[in-house]
């Protein structure tokens, strides 16, 4: 499996709510990344390819994370919650707590992944929490990405308008511009 970042993304800033299912389907792909490596390595030293799909993944995870939070929390739920119904509001106010829990969680995948690759070894307690970790990550992705792509963003489509959209793609467009940094494109692959 390849999954690129840096890579030309499928929808443009004209469909934000396009962009940010991209970025959940990269979400996906990423975690199952760490997810697989963290059970099918366990126990022994990360093979080139496996430290390298691993770094792949963390860097975007650091890096791509915070923005899409940033996209939902900043542009997308505001707006939102003018239109929002008292069980619409309560799913995203879920849905901002999730974003503070998977940081935390993610802050300590990548410790513990960066350590196996410092040490070459995880300790089987190490190893228990980073599989563990990565697996919590998947159950709390798979709700989140759910209610946004089956409640919040048919809510989006629902009430704004296409000026709202074009002010949320133009400030999805600028965060990105404002991180102009990016890493080159690059190629995790794990079998």
């Amino acid at each position: 499996m390849a999954v690129q970042i840096g890579a030309k993304l499928d929808s443009g800033f004209d469909d934000p709510i396009g962009l940010l299912k991209d970025c959940h389907r990269r979400i996906e792909k990423f975690l199952g990344i760490l997810s697989r490596v963290a059970s099918t390595a366990a126990g022994r030293r990360l093979t080139p390819e496996e430290a390298s799909a691993v770094e792949v993944s963390r860097r975007y995870f650091q890096k791509s994370g915070p923005r899409h939070n940033a996209d939902e929390e900043d542009s997308l739920f505001p707006r939102l919650r003018a239109f929002a119904g008292p069980h619409s509001l309560e799913k995203i106010a879920r849905l901002e707590s999730q974003h503070h829990l998977t940081s935390g969680l993610h802050n300590e995948v990548d410790r513990l992944f960066g350590l196996w690759i410092a040490e070459g070894f995880l300790t089987p307690l190490q190893q228990d929490l980073l599989t563990s970790d990565c697996r919590t990550l998947e159950l709390i992705y798979a709700e989140h990405i759910e209610a946004e792509e089956k409640a919040v963003f048919p809510l989006a489509a629902e009430f704004l308008d296409a000026k709202a959209m074009a002010d949320i793609g133009d400030e999805f467009r600028v965060r990105r511009t404002e991180s102009a940094t990016e890493p080159a494109a690059e190629t995790a692959m794990v079998k």
